[in-house]
């Protein structure tokens, strides 16, 4: 009767497990993520940058499909080119910049921070004209002695305005050298155009992220970068991970899951540098860029992964208030309403 009696115990106490699991619509796993009861379908947009590295290594490592979350992925030139497809409908989860998750919410964009991605990931490169001219010199001063030297202003490619790397760019100019924006010449365009620019010399600098600084001082030794955004915009939040409402209404276990997994990434991400590097080089450039690079990449002083959301709460407020003075920024944003740190906490409790 005893046997029988532990048995019916056991019995029930998979049935209460059971129980819970298909009530919340999830289980945990052996890692701590969640793994979903039915798969989740998610339109994901990203970007070809290391500040976006956690989907590579979540996607790289298998992880979506333990936990029954099936990415359908894009690739984007910039964030506000994704903050376009967002207004169309097309994107459920957004791997992007900060600052193109303000002016989606400013726009109207019913969509939700639930995890910072990395921070300071901004340098500014110069090809060696403009580097001569840094060297030893007041940086307030430099870009009026190119002009004085070149017969031209200087030319820096970045990314479109309203984003990451053209806000730090101009945050520095105004608010740390006091330089109007017009004593340069400011060229948006994509990633990979950078890049290809800087190679070039069709641009003379960029303020830009990785892999871009370290590929351009891998193939032109001239090049170095000359300001980092420690110096740009300290404490200058980047790439975060962004949910449409509708989502986090509707799949609030699988927008858990992805927290979960974005956590798990970004630990990746520090402690085994050749093992997320081997997933980059995937989504950045497979058969283009040597894996090596990537590694270097990783490394790099712009690369500062951290997860944590409620780390970046008082520096995008920083960032809100200038790109409302600015104008990349339509309407103020109620960071309460755009930040929730829920499933981070739940994540890491």
């Amino acid at each position: 009767m005893r046997e029988t009696g532990r048995i019916a115990v056991a019995i029930l106490a998979l049935l209460v497990a059971a129980g819970s699991a298909v009530a919340g619509g999830a289980a945990d796993t052996d890692e701590g993520a969640t793994a979903l009861s039915e798969p989740v379908t998610l339109e994901v947009g990203y970007m070809p940058i290391l500040p976006v590295a956690q989907v590579f290594v979540m996607e790289g490592e298998g992880w979506t499909d333990e936990a029954n979350l099936d990415f359908q992925l894009t690739r984007f030139p910039n964030g506000p080119a994704m903050v376009q497809a967002l207004a169309s409908g097309e994107l459920d989860v957004m791997f992007f910049g900060i600052g193109p998750a303000l002016v989606a919410k400013g726009r109207g964009q019913e969509i939700t921070v639930v995890a910072s991605n990395i921070v300071e990931q901004i340098g500014l490169i110069a090809r060696d004209n403009l580097a001569g001219y840094w060297d030893g010199a007041d940086p307030a001063a430099v870009f009026a002695d190119f002009e004085a030297g070149e017969g031209r202003k200087a030319k820096i490619a970045t990314f479109p305005q309203g984003s990451v790397p053209d806000i730090v760019l101009r945050f520095w100019l105004q608010e740390q050298l006091g330089v109007s924006f017009d004593a340069l010449e400011i060229i948006p365009m994509g990633a990979d155009q950078v890049q290809q620019a800087l190679l070039a010399g069709s641009v003379d600098g960029a303020s830009i992220l990785e892999p871009t600084l370290t590929i351009v001082q891998e193939r032109d030794p001239s090049a170095q970068v000359i300001t980092r955004a420690s110096e740009m915009f300290p404490g200058q939040p980047g790439a975060v991970l962004a949910v449409r409402n509708e989502i986090i209404d509707q799949y609030p276990d699988a927008v858990q899951a992805l927290v979960d997994l974005h956590v798990r990434a970004t630990e990746l991400l520090i402690s085994d540098i050749p093992r997320a590097a081997a997933h980059a080089v995937e989504f950045i450039g497979a058969g283009l860029v040597d894996p090596a690079t990537i590694e270097a990449a990783l490394a790099s002083p712009s690369t500062n992964y951290l997860a944590d959301p409620r780390a970046i709460r008082e520096p995008t407020q920083r960032m809100h208030d200038f790109q409302l003075e600015t104008g990349s920024l339509a309407a103020p944003v109620d960071l309460d309403e755009l930040f929730d740190t829920s499933f981070y906490e739940n994540a890491t409790r």
